[in-house]
């Protein structure tokens, strides 16, 4: 096959970290009009891979070919200029500026007298959402959107460019199954029109349905390249980790009959209403719905992070007021966020100094309040070994972690306070298959040692395999709660689409 079938060629690229290896000898070609899977377990170098093709990261050694011309692509706007644009795995949206302003960030469309003109970005930002088929005004600020639509907003901004390469790194963790659907199909539409498609994923039954080819990296290596029609799933997951798997998801809990956590009525104007539920000893109970339906607003309101109307909150049966995420805290109650570097965790401190972030106190000794540095050194140890944590040691700053693995420290921080109970949201956004079995894992062993669970997953799969029951919502309130044989995708999806079954009978 000649150059002219390829538009990205990689010859022999290995990139390194003070030394550390994370590509080695990488020799990739990249077809025009294909849609190419690429997987791996969090550090087998997926990431570092796309940021060397898209001008974040240059290669220790090795050449990168564009349309079969050798280049160097030294910066993000140099990558853009070649026709290489991507949707990071992270938001990288200015928070204080509207939607527009960050579609058209650095490359502001000016009227003739070379002024900005805000018109014709608000009308083309409309456009490429309304492709998206999401309903987000052009001039809506970025801060008071969820993470879903800043995924769908950094999505557009990627879009709205002429771009021949479109890198996609996990691009579906905060999408439901039908915003999923549309961008599968606008990505096959793409493609049909002759763009060329770069998709990264945990989700292997996504890469198996969308994409053309898959390319399997392990330990910074290509370790097989396939047709994705020659593969199955489980052979990704087996070629990903090198070993062979066993089931998903470990054997359910029995929770007690002891209700230690509860709601009652719980409200914010606009946002949710008249939200109740129990949680009992032991539990993992799943939180479902669409984007929008108020998941994490629920989340974010039991914690103190939006002001109630109206509501209790209630502790082994005893009502408590929350005001801020540490009162929450001295309840026993912990948060895990969706937006994980946006509110979880801060990327430029070490691995020790995010997991004891929010129980520090915990360590500080009686004399002066000094903290104890050999127990929490110890503690993170433990961590690091029980989550396997890929980091050379505890004082590497969390921005030169993978994002799964940073994920996990973020989860370590929520557990490091001794909740008794323990809310998680989206718990395994961008881990990859080993991770998922680690933390479905852990999550199962809390809840063994009477910990009680709220999940909050927009991966049906996730909860069916994990929850003891599954409240779902609708549009700010709980449409309806599932468990036993009704907890099922179709059942689920019913109820936080308000479509019955008979409803899709008659209009068939």
């Amino acid at each position: 096959m000649t150059d002219s079938h390829h538009i990205i060629r990689i010859d022999r690229v290995s990139k390194s970290f003070s030394g550390v290896p994370v590509l080695k000898d990488i020799d990739v070609t990249i077809r025009r009009g294909e849609i190419l899977g690429i997987i791996g377990e969090n550090g087998a170098g997926k990431s570092t891979l796309m940021k060397i093709i898209s001008g974040i990261y240059q290669p220790t050694s090795g050449d990168v070919y564009v349309e079969g011309k050798k280049v160097v692509i030294p910066d993000a706007i140099a990558a853009r200029s070649l026709g290489i644009s991507l949707v990071p795995q992270e938001f990288n949206l200015v928070r204080d500026l509207p939607v527009y302003n960050n579609i058209f960030l650095g490359a502001e469309l000016l009227k003739p007298n070379r002024l900005l003109d805000k018109t014709a970005m608000k009308a083309r930002t409309r456009e490429l959402l309304a492709e998206l088929k999401v309903d987000i005004p052009p001039d809506a600020m970025i801060e008071n959107l969820s993470a879903a639509e800043k995924q769908m907003v950094e999505i557009a901004k990627a879009l709205a460019f002429k771009a021949n390469v479109l890198i996609m790194d996990e691009p579906t963790t905060m999408l439901t199954l039908h915003e999923i659907d549309i961008l599968f199909r606008l990505t096959r539409k793409l493609r049909d029109n002759g763009m060329t498609i770069i998709y990264i994923s945990h989700k292997l039954k996504e890469v198996k349905d969308l994409c053309d080819r898959v390319l399997v990296l392990r330990d910074g290596a290509v370790v097989l390249d396939s047709p994705t029609g020659d593969i199955s799933t489980v052979e990704m997951a087996q070629a990903m980790v090198g070993r062979e798997l066993g089931t998903l998801f470990p054997a359910k809990t029995s929770p007690s009959d002891e209700v230690v956590f509860e709601v009652r009525g719980l409200t914010v104007p606009g946002v949710i209403e008249d939200i109740s539920f129990a949680l009992r000893r032991g539990e993992i109970l799943g939180l479902a719905g669409l984007v929008g339906a108020g998941r994490t607003e629920v989340a974010e309101t039991i914690l103190g992070l939006r002001k109630k109307s109206a509501g209790q909150i209630f502790r082994d049966g005893r009502e408590v007021a929350i005001r801020e995420p540490r009162d929450a805290n001295e309840a026993g109650i912990s948060y895990l966020s969706e937006d994980r570097q946006g509110a979880g965790i801060i990327t430029s401190f070490s691995v020790t100094n995010n997991t004891t972030l929010a129980s520090l106190r915990s360590y500080s000794g009686r004399f002066l309040g000094r903290i104890d540095k050999k127990r929490e050194a110890e503690s993170v140890r433990r961590y690091i070994e029980s989550f396997h944590i890929k980091t050379d040691n505890a004082d590497k700053r969390l921005e030169n972690l993978s994002g799964g693995n940073q994920q996990k420290v973020s989860l370590a921080k929520a557990v490091d306070t001794r909740p008794q109970v323990l809310i998680v949201d989206e718990p395994t956004r961008g881990v990859d298959v080993s991770a998922k079995l680690e933390i479905y894992s852990f999550l199962n062993r809390l809840a063994r040692d009477g910990i009680a669970c709220l999940v909050i997953s927009s991966e049906l799969e996730e909860v069916i395999g994990l929850c003891n029951r599954i409240i779902v919502m609708r549009e700010g309130g709980i449409a309806g709660a599932v468990e036993g044989e009704a907890m099922n995708e179709e059942e689920i999806m019913f109820l936080a689409t308000g479509v019955r079954e008979e409803d899709v009978s008659n209009a068939s």
